[in-house]
């Protein structure tokens, strides 16, 4: 059995709820988290249709990415809006979970499917996010480094990129004196010891450091444990906003323009550029991503697609950079589908057949004459 928690503990491990925006409303929004999940719908917004959709397919758990409860509620006036929303979900027993600026900044999230959609090769971040990242270091007798080190690793410390269980030890002399109603493991109380010791260090997602604290101290020998906590100014390699990639074959912005109508089924683009312009490097941020302008700019790339694009952000670009504003909805649709796949593959390997469906429900409130 697969619960909400569990769906919502899945996309945490994916898009951490630390990397979000701070004032963000993510992760489970209404319902029972201990409720088993029967069936799955992902959309970009909860609307009325879309509790219908889910409704009509049996599922009991909408994903969305935009949240439904984005800002705090005075009331729940039910005749109308978010609180008529509200009611028909728990009244239907469907649960909501949302996924927003944390899946905006996370590898293979938003950013990423908008640009897989357009067919950009060999994608990177385009800004990538830093502060993420803690280091904890303890001292421990070197008959134990290994054990140690291999709990911290199991609690999530010591991963850098493709590599796992990564540390740094140094030998050195640990001292100490126990007093009368102390028990030390090494050496006896009332006498002050010196004792070889390696000194332990292991980086680690700040989020997971009271899990690697815990596995530490209760692998480790002595009855007082000594550790530090460092917080890192370094970048996190999975973690980041807007995406910048090549079109494969350099193409003209005229085309590209097209591929970004047909792909996204964007109907008005906005945009700034000479059509005949070629393209070696595109750089993407779905959603509201204009002010990643001049990390675009800076990045080399030869055109900039986002959306919610001010007038005065095209008069920053012109002559520099083509800025597209291909719409909000269009630019950030992608990742339904990028988080429904996620959620199969993470729902197969529990061996669960839990249908994680896409909604077929266009849920976006702007219209174009």
């Amino acid at each position: 059995m697969i619960t909400v928690r569990d769906i919502a503990t899945i996309l945490e491990e994916w898009a951490p709820r630390e990397i979000a925006l701070e004032r963000d409303t993510i992760g489970i929004q209404c319902g029972d988290p201990s409720a088993a999940v029967r069936g799955i719908l992902v959309a970009l917004d909860v609307t009325e249709d879309v509790v219908r959709e889910a409704r009509r397919r049996h599922a009991s758990l909408i994903v969305t990415h935009h949240p439904l409860l984005f800002r705090p509620l005075s009331t729940v006036n039910t005749s109308g809006g978010t609180g008529r929303l509200l009611a028909t979900l728990l009244e239907q027993q469907i649960a909501v979970i949302a996924a927003h600026t944390n899946i905006d900044f996370a590898r293979g999230g938003t950013s990423f499917a908008l640009a897989e959609a357009l067919g950009l090769q060999d994608p990177v971040f385009l800004v990538q996010t830093s502060r993420l990242n803690a280091k904890i270091v303890t001292f421990v007798p070197a008959s134990y480094a290994d054990r140690v080190a291999k709990a911290m690793s199991d609690a999530g410390a010591g991963t850098i990129g493709n590599y796992t269980q990564c540390s740094f030890r140094l030998e050195g002399t640990g001292t100490f004196l126990g007093t009368s109603v102390s028990s030390p493991a090494v050496g006896t109380r009332g006498v002050f010891e010196r004792v070889p010791e390696t000194r332990l260090e292991m980086q680690v997602l700040r989020r997971d450091v009271p899990a690697v604290v815990h596995a530490l101290k209760r692998t480790h020998p002595y009855e007082e444990v000594a550790y530090d906590v460092y917080p890192l100014e370094n970048v996190h390699p999975d973690f980041g906003m807007g995406v910048i990639g090549t079109p494969g074959r350099p193409t003209t912005l005229a085309a590209f323009l097209g591929k970004i109508r047909r792909t996204l089924g964007s109907r008005g683009l906005r945009y700034c550029g000479t059509p005949a312009t070629t393209l070696r490097s595109v750089a993407v941020c779905g959603g509201s991503g204009a002010e990643l302008l001049q990390q675009a700019i800076a990045g080399g790339a030869d055109a900039f697609v986002t959306a919610d694009v001010k007038y005065h952000a095209y008069q920053e670009a012109s002559g520099r950079i083509a800025l597209v504003d291909a719409g909000h909805y269009e630019t950030e649709l992608p990742v339904v589908a990028a988080i429904a796949a996620r959620l199969h593959r993470e729902c197969a390997k529990h061996r669960t057949s839990i249908s994680v469906r896409t909604t077929t429900t266009r849920t976006s409130p702007i219209a174009y004459v």
